[in-house]
């Protein structure tokens, strides 16, 4: 049983790898609520290959290589994939989508995956990265894009949350203005992969307050917006995930 229990993590990343690599497909071709959900999906056995790793003491040098490999597909190219196709949509249903500048739009999905790929290699190389993180982590930056997109794509309708009317309301933005406003935020999130600015890891090592007081603020806040906002509640909590932990940089200074 020794002997299986190594091989116990490296099996839970390449269940996120399947996972995301299905994301990938569903995105492509718009099934973008169903894409959310298998990102989703591989977060939580990207989470738990690493918790099964310290639990059974099973660390390889193969087994860091391998979950960055997965997470660049997870996180990376599988949100990049859902935002190629909506903004593909979008510059469809703009009045001059057969213009061939609109086109040019469609280069800032790329951002997404190359960003990615750069902020996980950095991440293996990076000794300052024990506890915490520099940039925001690729799992974040998926998981904030994905319901993004759901939501601005209108695939789910609002329900089972309090104030509906602002999933409805952003589902309705201008095509034009969605176009530009999305990827000025590719722009943004994609240097925020690589910047210098710490991030607090929902990695807990007791339940003390003192010492996961972010991730207990941040749990309690996802758990407000969700009942608040539905599915754009899980982007409002990736936002205000990146809001406190710049905050929480700024007391500490």
């Amino acid at each position: 049983m020794k002997g299986l229990a190594r091989y116990i993590p490296n099996t839970l990343t390449c269940i996120s790898l399947m996972f995301g690599f299905y994301a990938a497909i569903l995105g492509i071709f718009g099934n973008y609520f169903g894409a959310m959900i298998a990102i989703f999906a591989a977060a939580i056995f990207d989470f738990s290959d690493g918790l099964a790793a310290r639990l059974l003491k099973a660390y390889s040098a193969m087994g860091k290589e391998l979950d960055s490999l997965a997470d660049v597909i997870s996180f990376g190219v599988a949100p990049g994939m859902m935002l190629f196709s909506l903004l593909n949509q979008l510059i469809h249903h703009c009045s001059w989508h057969d213009s061939f500048c609109l086109k040019i739009f469609l280069l800032f999905s790329f951002f997404i995956p190359v960003f990615s790929g750069l902020r996980l290699a950095k991440f293996n190389v990076d000794e300052r990265q024990k506890t915490s993180f520099i940039g925001l982590p690729v799992p974040a930056n998926a998981i904030l894009w994905s319901s993004l997109i759901t939501v601005l794509a209108s695939e789910v309708s609002p329900c089972f949350c309090i104030f509906p009317q602002l999933s409805l309301l952003m589902a309705s933005i201008p095509a034009g203005i969605a176009l530009i406003g999305l990827s000025v935020l590719a722009v943004f999130t994609s240097l925020l992969l690589v910047s210098e600015i710490p991030m607090f890891s929902l990695k807990m090592t007791s339940f003390a307050w003192k010492a996961n007081k972010l991730p207990y603020i941040l749990i309690a806040s996802a758990i407000l917006f969700i009942l608040l906002f539905g599915i754009v509640g899980i982007t409002f909590t990736m936002l205000f995930y990146i809001l406190l932990s710049f905050l929480s940089r700024l007391t500490a200074n």
